[in-house]
């Protein structure tokens, strides 16, 4: 059996979503939301769910809860991923 690498990287904004968007990259991003977004949401959303004065608003917070994570463990990958080309002036 080989073992298949590729290299990750992005130098576009176009470039960048297309690496955002990858299955392997949203499966990665989708679990820290899932987790993160939920411990978020029952920490400060907890007591009104269950006490069972959820109104709109809350549940919209709730739905913050797991965009914001996931937008902010996109972005970590994103930026460690990141190309950078580096032109240096040769000295004479």
């Amino acid at each position: 059996m080989a073992i298949r690498t590729t290299t990750v990287g992005w130098w576009t904004p176009r470039g960048a979503l297309r690496l955002m968007f990858r299955r392997s990259t949203t499966r990665r991003t989708t679990r820290i939301a899932l987790v993160v977004g939920t411990v978020l949401s029952l920490v400060n959303q907890g007591s009104v769910i269950f006490g069972g004065k959820a109104t709109f608003a809350t549940w919209i917070r709730v739905g913050a809860n797991y965009v914001v994570p996931f937008c902010v463990s996109s972005f970590g990958f994103l930026t460690a991923t990141k190309r950078v080309h580096i032109h240096e002036e040769e000295q004479a």
